[in-house]
């Protein structure tokens, strides 16, 4: 990991203990001491915080507001501070939250005692503070003097800058309004002390606050079940995405529940804050005095000791829960096979194998399988304790084959040679493989700080690895440079396909895991860092290569793409550099603004502006282009042109909307030159689609493209009846048709739950055939199955067709003959080539039907493995060795 010394790194792996899987977990675990106040400030690590390059965790208890002291402030007697914080540092914590401003003799009793403090930044969020003139003004000004009071020392972890504004404030001037003020206060301690870390503590009522420019998410929480807990930090960490998330708060109170209930409750919520991945946990509070408004609070007791600073049971319990931290330890962890394919990856295979060497995990192998490298992979690999397996270049998905097959572990975990795993990367996908019965577990991918501003803007680019979540726990696709199989599933599905040679096997993988029921899992703290190309010409190669092997896809799977080739995923993508719009919501206030949880709800994206960033895009400005270059035969059809424009305006406002959300904060980039690194992403967002579109149509996915099916017919209505002797389910008959016509090469879509009919099947883009089935029960197991097929007109070919027809007529009127001639050929090809394709189509069925009585009976409804498609072996050979050693293809549409 950048920034950890590099002896005591190697130390970590040399005492690694493979008899004892308990000691040897026990013994890494914790290999240094928590970073204390002093060795460097804190800072954003990915989904973590470190100091002085340490990893740290937050462990820590709310501490406040007390009476007013002799000095004016609300934290008691120096006396009483110094002795809780003695107590707190003799029971393992090393955070304390305050909720003002703290004196500066606090910080320096925590400072001397290795303890971190969360200073809280008051204001009187609790009224409707932007009505008053001034007040808002006001509320910046006294947020930057807390600041100033605390500035660079060295005990402060960060500053809150707020702390639950109610749901009912926030409803009434809406979330723009509070993200807008809230974004003021960031910069007002920005401004004062631009190194500190800034969050605001938020909860669930106002969850769906979107506040990405804070360092790290905090969050009070208070979940007495311990699954309804674990499935909502889940969701906090979806909420969180690449940062950090803290627990903020969580306790139980002790006067209503007991003193045993409460310690049993906060273990549980502690070690579940931090196997979801949390970077830290404080829990409320310290002792159960409280003060509020002036008053003390007598009716509730949250703290671990109680008003006379005597320990609850609690105590004991938090005491031993951060001792574990982050993962607990087990005698039980199944043994990991690491595998990295490289294919003249010498660049950057010694930091990805030095990375791989300091994982906190007590039973793994690593493995490296050089495909054919010509550079000094070999050699380097070769210095690292590995097991090297050297082949003939053969592509990524034989050599992922070849490193799961040499495998020696239950999990087989697959990264990059570009990639840098976090030390607990495999702590946290076993914890993934844990929480359910899933055949795959991935986790986020983050590019790492220091690869230059290049590197920076292609990370804010779409067309990048993502990985696209189900819900917060269950993945539709998680990407090849961060993803563990059980190996039984690897052997299951005959492991990866060896026509994907640079890119698409994780989709493919993916895709046919949960064809087989197979589900797939995700841990949002099991990381690894991925570099980002470097030069804007790699980056034109990557997206031209990830062309071809959607091309692939394509042909392997053609009922996942749409007649324009475009992927339809299920699920919901999360990353970097995605579409502008295309993860909009609308929040669920509940009645009267009364839910607890008020989360924002996916909602449709804007068709249109995604449409604009699509590879197929600039296919639609040609088009758009020559019809205006017709405008010299006929002068009206220069209308065009405005639409011309229109188009390339979209295209050039979903490029600058996301060059402008790009985020280069972690990346510790240099304040100078951010408008030129905003100007680079905008362009990556322009030449992204159109490399797509040029290795697309390189490979033959293009939106005219036509799978060869055999014979032809008249676009008509078909009826079939077939008797058959044996007994089959309505449900198998169908199934049987739908994997003949794929084995023909036919797109096939399933009918919905409303549709009357069963499958449509299409041999091109301009039309096709749908089908309805019905079976006829004759006794005695005989059956006779009747179909019927009919033709269909996509709306927009109609539509086309008949613009077309109307535009010639018009032409010809007006006595511009080549112009309708022109148009009158477009209509007529377009008009011709839907008949083809419907004609082939429906022979297709016919063909399926009187085929699906033979054959043994389907034992499920869902197809088999499909057999591989021949590809040329060249189809790799034009590309870079980054290229060939990337095993992601980009999700982003």
């Amino acid at each position: 990991m950048a920034g950890v010394p590099t002896d005591a790194r190697r130390a970590r792996f040399v005492v690694r203990d493979h008899s004892d899987p308990r000691r040897a977990l026990t013994s890494v675990g914790r290999p240094w001491a928590d970073p204390r106040p002093g060795d460097g400030r804190p800072r954003v690590d990915g989904k973590f915080l470190s100091a002085g390059g340490r990893r740290l965790w937050l462990r820590g208890a709310t501490y406040g507001t007390f009476a007013t002291g002799e000095d004016g402030r609300d934290y008691g007697s120096p006396a009483q501070v110094a002795a809780d914080l003695d107590a707190m540092a003799a029971s393992g914590l090393n955070t304390l939250r305050t909720y003002s401003v703290p004196p500066r003799w606090l910080l320096d009793q925590a400072f001397e005692r290795g303890i971190w403090v969360l200073v809280g930044l008051p204001w009187e969020q609790h009224i409707a503070f932007l009505d008053e003139r001034g007040r808002a003004d006001s509320i910046e000004a006294r947020v930057g003097s807390g600041v100033r009071e605390c500035r660079a020392h060295p005990a402060v972890l960060a500053f809150a800058i707020g702390n639950e504004i109610p749901a009912s404030i926030v409803r009434w001037y809406g979330r723009r309004r509070i993200e807008g003020f809230l974004r003021r206060l960031q910069q007002a301690v920005k401004d004062e002390d631009p190194e500190a870390l800034v969050t605001y503590v938020n909860f669930p009522s106002t969850e769906y606050l979107q506040l990405g420019f804070l360092d790290f998410v905090a969050f009070n929480v208070y979940l007495e079940d311990e699954a309804g807990l674990d499935a909502y930090l889940f969701r906090l960490q979806s909420v969180a995405g690449e940062r950090p998330l803290v627990m903020a708060e969580i306790g139980l109170d002790s006067r209503r529940n007991g003193t045993r209930r409460q310690a049993q409750v906060l273990s549980r919520q502690l070690r579940s804050a931090f196997r979801a991945g949390c970077a830290g946990a404080v829990v409320f509070s310290w002792t159960d005095e409280w003060h509020r408004g002036g008053q003390e609070i007598l009716d509730w007791d949250f703290g671990v000791t109680d008003r006379q600073r005597r320990a609850k049971p609690a105590l004991s319990a938090i005491r031993d829960a951060f001792a574990q931290v982050p993962l607990e330890p087990s005698s039980d962890l199944p043994r990991v096979s690491v595998v990295v394919c490289t294919h003249n990856g010498a660049a950057t295979l010694d930091d990805c194998l030095r990375a791989l060497a300091e994982l906190d995990y007590p039973d793994y192998e690593v493995i490296v399988v050089d495909d054919g490298s010509t550079d000094a992979s070999a050699q380097i690999a070769a210095r690292h304790p590995v097991r090297l397996i050297s082949t003939i270049n053969h592509g990524l998905s034989a050599a992922r084959n070849e490193g799961w097959r040499a495998a020696t572990g239950e999990i087989v975990a697959y990264t990059d040679d570009d990639a840098e795993p976090d030390p607990h990367w495999l702590g946290y996908l076993v914890a993934g493989f844990a929480a359910g019965d899933f055949a795959a577990v991935g986790g986020p991918n983050v590019p790492p700080p220091g690869d230059g501003d290049v590197a920076a803007c292609v990370a804010n680019a779409p067309g990048g690895p993502v990985h696209v979540l189900l819900s917060d726990r269950v993945a539709e696709h998680i990407p090849g440079c961060n993803m563990a199989f059980r190996r039984e599933w690897l052997e299951a599905i005959g492991g990866f396909d060896a026509q994907f040679r640079v890119a698409g096997d994780d989709v493919d993988v993916c895709w046919r895991i949960q064809e087989h029921g197979g589900t797939l899992g995700f841990h949002p703290s099991a990381l690894v860092w991925h570099h980002r190309r470097a030069t804007v010409r790699r980056f034109w190669r990557q997206q031209r290569g990830y062309g071809r092997a959607e091309a692939l896809l394509e042909r392997k799977w053609p009922e996942k793409y749409n007649v324009a080739g475009q992927l339809g995923w299920g699920g919901r993508l999360y990353g970097r550099g995605l579409l502008a719009g295309l993860n909009r919501s609308r929040v669920y206030y509940g009645v009267w603004g009364s839910g607890a949880f008020q989360p924002s709800v996916a909602v449709r994206p804007n068709h249109l502006f995604l449409l604009a960033a699509t590879p197929e895009w600039y296919l639609v400005l040609l088009a758009l282009g020559a019809t205006a270059g017709l405008g010299r035969f006929w002068p009206p059809l220069l209308l065009a042109l405005p639409l011309l424009v229109a188009g390339i305006g979209l295209l050039l406002a979903h490029a600058v909307v996301g060059a402008a959300g790009a985020d280069f904060r972690s990346l510790e980039l240099p304040t100078r030159g951010r408008r030129r690194r905003r100007a680079l992403t905008a362009l990556l967002y322009l030449l992204g689609p159109a490399a797509r579109l040029h290795g697309r149509l390189a490979h033959g996915l293009a939106p005219w493209r036509r799978p060869k099916l055999g014979g032809c017919g008249l676009p008509r209505r078909r009826r079939v009846q077939l008797w058959l002797e044996e007994w089959r389910s309505p449900e198998d008959r169908v199934g049987r048709i739908e994997e003949d016509l794929r084995a023909a090469g036919a797109r096939v879509r399933r009918g919905g739950a409303f549709d009357r009919w069963d499958l449509e099947i299409t041999a091109g883009a301009l039309g096709g055939v749908r089908m309805r089935a019905a079976v006829e029960e004759h006794g005695q197991g005989r059956q006779q199955l009747l179909t019927r097929s009919w033709p269909y007109v996509p709306r927009i070919v109609a539509g086309s067709v008949t613009a077309l027809v109307a535009l010639a007529v018009l032409a010809g009127l007006d006595g511009a003959m080549h112009a309708m001639a022109l148009l009158g050929a477009g209509a007529a090809g377009l008009a011709g080539g839907w008949a083809v394709e419907c004609g082939r189509a429906a022979v297709a069925v016919e063909r399926a039907v009187a085929g699906s009585g033979s054959g043994p009976p389907r034992t499920a409804v869902v197809t088999p493995m499909r057999p591989a498609i021949a590809v040329d072996a060249r189809h790799g050979a034009e590309l870079d060795a980054d290229d060939a050693a990337s095993g992601v293809m980009g999700t982003g549409a």
